[in-house]
């Protein structure tokens, strides 16, 4: 290959395809961490080989949204390494385009598909129990790498001899059958499939694959253990209750085939390989552990795991993630990279209630050049994605930041200078005056919304 892919800040990935696919990738690749996304955006086929020579220089894995149009050696050099995989429009997208198609357009007619066998479409129909009466589908017999016009014409020629609907997977043609006045569906993958199609390409890449064997080192610590202590009536129900918190953790560090110690009091430090540590948390997504210690003995921890080069580095970054989690309040779990890049939280007590968000170190610089403390970052980071939302009051940020509303106030105007917070309007209060809510423009990218 020309040239050595560049691996800053994660496995870097070529995302290819329409606009529209091309940020649904985006969206869902968020919750990869590990994984930088390169989006390449075309919309004609024909467009293929000339948008991957244009990008395999930089990436390990490329992401191609569509038909699988070309063999490898067409679009790559003979001496590529790079792995391509494809994005099919099957699967969910296309339960959704034929259910949508029924809908708008009707199946009387039959309907004239682009992109699959009419085997795999006539199974689709079958599993639907949408009724196919015969020869509804026209399928393509050309090949679907083939020209635009080319696919347009095939389509608008069966709706003009029986008045069939369209199926495609090229967005170009849906968009040419549109103006035509030919009713059709663009199959478009849904997030389901986008995920899976993820974690193909993840599993695919030399980066990965030398990673699985790499120690990682987690830090648990019981939150407000003190105060468990003195909860209980003797020594002997303080016992048992560190008898219970032990076996819970040691059945968890079992299933990461690990090793667990007890450092004394509320801390706990496992081992494991980062291999059977990412399927076990979904790939960096949430912490089974946490929500089988809450649901069980009603207690919550914060965890911290590390990352690196070395069981010292590891253990190093362990540390720096488990003081980012009591820093947030507890109840949860960060991750510290080998370049010290924050992946967290983890969800921890039920996995719907956030999604994941990325911290990486330019963002920590210009929070703390604000006079936002890594702290306050942590802090409001947790809130947002446990919330789902990025706006709040003053009264709201301050029971998050932990400190007065007049110093709310004051951290206000200087993030507002800076640009990390926004003003978005104004909120009633009764009979009170209203109040300014605020918007946590620096998380925009890092937190789902609902």
């Amino acid at each position: 290959m020309g040239g050595e892919p560049k691996r800053t800040r994660g496995i870097a990935i070529a995302l290819l395809g329409p606009e529209e696919i091309v940020e649904s990738m985006k969206r869902v690749i968020r919750s990869f961490p590990s994984m930088r996304p390169i989006p390449v955006v075309f919309d004609h086929p024909e467009e293929t080989a000339e948008r991957i020579a244009s990008v395999k220089d930089e990436v390990e894995v490329i992401l191609m949204a569509g038909v699988e149009p070309v063999r490898k050696g067409q679009v790559l050099p003979v001496d590529s390494t790079v792995p391509i995989h494809y994005l099919p429009p099957t699967g969910a997208g296309l339960y959704r385009a034929l259910v949508r198609l029924q809908r708008f357009h009707g199946l009387e007619g039959g309907f004239s598909v682009d992109f699959l066998p009419k085997s795999i479409v006539e199974r689709t129909f079958r599993d639907l129990d949408l009724g196919l009466r015969p020869g509804a589908i026209e399928s393509y017999e050309g090949s679907a790498y083939g020209a635009t016009e080319t696919l347009v014409a095939f389509h608008a020629d069966k709706h003009r001899e029986s008045g069939t609907s369209a199926l495609t997977g090229v967005k170009a043609v849906a968009e040419r059958l549109t103006a035509l006045g030919v009713p059709n569906e663009w199959v478009v993958p849904l997030d389901q499939d986008i995920t899976v199609a993820l974690e193909r390409a993840l599993l695919s890449t030399e980066t990965r694959r030398s990673k699985e064997s790499q120690i990682v080192v987690g830090l648990i610590n019981v939150d407000e253990f003190g105060r468990l202590v003195r909860q209980r009536a003797s020594e002997h129900d303080v016992q048992r209750l560190k008898l219970d918190i032990h076996r819970t953790l040691l059945d968890y560090v079992e299933s990461l085939n690990g090793y667990l110690t007890h450092l004394g009091a509320d801390e706990y430090l496992f081992f494991t390989t980062r291999g059977i540590f990412e399927r076990e948390t979904g790939g960096y997504k949430s912490i089974p552990l946490a929500r089988d210690v809450y649901h069980t003995l009603g207690l919550s921890l914060s965890i911290g795991i590390g990352f690196g080069q070395s069981a010292n580095e590891a253990g190093t970054h362990a540390r720096l993630a488990l003081g980012n989690s009591k820093q947030a309040g507890g109840n949860s779990c960060f991750i510290v990279r080998e370049d010290r890049t924050l992946i967290g939280p983890l969800a921890m007590a039920d996995p719907v209630e956030y999604d994941l968000s990325l911290t990486d170190p330019a963002l920590l610089e210009q929070a703390e050049q604000a006079g936002m403390t890594r702290m306050y970052v942590t802090r409001l980071m947790v809130a947002a994605a446990r919330l789902g939302r990025l706006e709040f009051n003053v009264l709201e940020l301050a029971q998050m930041l932990g400190v007065t509303v007049r110093s709310t106030h004051r951290l206000l105007l200087d993030w507002t200078d800076a640009g990390l917070i926004e003003v978005t309007g104004m909120e009633k209060v009764g009979r009170g005056r209203p109040r300014q809510r605020f918007r946590l423009a620096f998380l925009a990218d890092r937190v789902k919304q609902e």
